[in-house]
């Protein structure tokens, strides 16, 4: 009833959207016959597209499916995601439609790239993409400025479970230290917002041309202070959810004319309702089903940007007593397990080089899986382990708990688990992993973590 009762307003207010008449003016150039559609999409209610991660095989909604993205859909209505413990434990994403062309740009042009970096990676959506296009071993530095936001994002990747991402707390320019590290750089640069007018009615009110300006500079500033860290050849990929020319085309031209790059052009002829434009791919809401969008595939012609040399530094494996670490993973094989700062940390040794560089030259919030807690004797499991997919599910004692229990567990409250073996438990709800649990027999220990606990009154 909330829920459908928060959509019946944000549909009444979008048809009473006030746009400003000075953007109205600019966009209306910009589309000339179109621009009526325009107003009238806006004077809808925007989609809701999820995309669904690859933990739960038989989870496909029976929906339409996104175009451009082999595991996005669109839903025929928005969902209480919050009451949906498959959510929290990272079956699916919650993510605009047209943002998920970037699965285009990954199939096109990254495939062969062994280092990312994600650099304006908050809340997380890009990122849990590029960590499910991108190939397996691929290393993923995920960063974002704002401390906050930085936290949302590590909490969003540590729920997908992809184990070879790094998440960092760090400006654009602290990236000056690995110069000619990324093979790819992705830029989902801060903007001035206008293609979120239908979703976000706030984005309207902070609207004004001093505020397209000022996003203009900064994105140029993040251009440039992040461009040196990308290899010769590398390939940067900027986008925006804003419509003006300024900072798409215009910043784009200035990045071609100024660093030197070299435009490519992504490979759009299966999708109707794209527009290309001289320096990118334009989404309007009037012609796809999704929000505004720009999209601009960038190469680094420059062959003489000096590439930082990474001495291999591995960190001594201390023994780890009274615990099988090996039998709690699926291919232990593939990692690396340190002890560092009273945890147990699982390191893929294919990249433990760049995994160990990065944690002592930038600010992590997630560096590697970590596996255990130490607390004296005894090991901990971490809720990371939980979610991860590097976990071995069956060398633990599992408990798939139903609704109403997974939402308490989401809670933090205590739980109840009648016959269940004692000690560490791994909850389950469908049979996805949701968290941990220590059974004392007559009641529960809840291990999810405290600011991540479920708020909300359902």
């Amino acid at each position: 009833m909330l829920i459908w009762l928060i959509n019946k307003l944000r549909l009444q207010d979008s048809f009473h959207m006030k746009i400003p008449p000075l953007f109205a003016e600019r966009t209306e150039s910009l589309l000339g016959v179109e621009y009526p559609l325009f107003v009238k999409a806006l004077e809808s209610a925007p989609p809701v597209s999820v995309r669904v991660n690859n933990k739960l095989k038989d989870f496909l909604p029976s929906e339409k499916k996104v175009p451009w993205c082999s595991n996005g859909y669109y839903l025929k209505e928005r969902p209480l995601f919050t009451a949906d413990p498959l959510f929290h434990a990272g079956v699916y994403y919650v993510q605009e439609a047209s943002s998920m062309f970037l699965e285009q740009v990954i199939q096109q042009f990254l495939l062969n790239a062994d280092t990312v970096l994600d650099l304006c990676a908050a809340p997380g959506g890009k990122t849990t993409l590029l960590t499910q296009q991108l190939p397996e071993d691929t290393l993923l530095v995920s960063n974002e400025i704002n401390r906050s936001r930085a936290m949302i994002l590590a909490e969003n990747v540590i729920k997908w479970g992809n184990p070879n991402v790094i998440v960092t707390n760090e400006t654009p320019a602290s990236f000056k230290k690995l110069p000619g590290f990324f093979d790819a750089i992705v830029i989902d640069a801060p903007c001035s917002g206008e293609g979120m007018f239908r979703k976000d009615p706030g984005a309207i009110d902070e609207w004004s041309m001093q505020n397209v300006q000022n996003c203009v500079i900064r994105q140029k500033n993040i251009l440039e202070d992040i461009w040196d860290s990308l290899k010769p050849e590398g390939i940067l990929v900027y986008s925006t959810c804003t419509y003006n020319r300024e900072e798409n085309e215009e910043n784009m031209q200035w990045a071609c004319e100024y660093l030197g790059a070299e435009l490519l052009r992504p490979a759009i002829d299966a999708f109707e309702g794209i527009v290309q434009s001289d320096y990118g791919l334009r989404f309007y809401p009037h012609r796809i089903e999704g929000e505004g969008f720009f999209i601009s595939v960038l190469k680094k012609t420059d062959k003489d940007t000096p590439q930082i040399r990474i001495k291999e530094d591995r960190k001594p494996q201390k023994a780890v007593k009274n615990i099988d670490v090996s039998a709690k993973l699926l291919q232990p094989e593939a990692y690396d397990i340190f002890e560092t700062d009273l945890q147990l940390v699982a390191h893929a040794k294919k990249q433990i080089t760049k995994f160990i560089y990065i944690g002592k030259e930038l600010k992590c919030l997630v560096n590697g899986v970590v596996l255990f807690d130490v607390k004296g004797k005894d090991f901990i499991p971490n809720p990371q382990l939980a979610l991860s997919k590097i976990i071995n599910r069956s060398a633990f004692d599992q408990v798939d708990v139903d609704l109403p229990t997974a939402i308490s567990f989401l809670r933090k409250e205590n739980i109840f688990l009648p016959g269940a073996p004692k000690g560490y438990l791994l909850i389950t709800y469908r049979q996805q992993a949701l968290g941990w649990v220590k059974n004392l027999g007559n009641r529960c220990n809840n291990l999810y973590p405290q600011h991540w606990r479920i708020r909300m009154h359902l």
